[in-house]
């Protein structure tokens, strides 16, 4: 596909706003509002990858998350993985990070991805 001009993707996010509300879960994929609705989407995605794109989570960012999502303080992450709440502090500031003991541990207690935990 060519690139994307501004004036399309601006096109294409009031197009979809006006769609929206003539497309659900039971419409048919090859209703011409769906069909349409596809298209469009699919400038806004294109558009939106080469001048926004999503960069990677640091650690920091991947550690407070975690724990955002877990609804689970600093201090209980420190206790169950054996180190201060200080140190805890240190990595979800940014000041430090995990060696990679500790990195394996925030990894099965967050749930996160060694993958993500190494920035892959």
């Amino acid at each position: 596909m060519s690139k994307v001009t501004k004036e399309q993707y601006e096109f294409a996010l009031a197009r979809v706003e006006e769609l929206l509300p003539l497309v659900d879960d039971n419409t048919p994929a090859n209703d011409r509002n769906a069909v349409e609705l596809t298209m469009m989407s699919d400038i806004i995605i294109d558009y939106e990858k080469e001048h926004y794109p999503i960069g990677k989570p640091t650690v920091a960012q991947l550690i407070q998350l975690s724990l955002d999502e877990k609804n689970m303080s600093q201090k209980q992450l420190a206790e169950e993985i054996g180190v201060s709440p200080s140190r805890i502090n240190d990595y979800v500031s940014g000041r430090a990070e995990p060696t990679l003991k500790i990195a394996r541990m925030l990894c099965v207690t967050l749930g996160i991805t060694p993958a993500a935990m190494l920035g892959c």
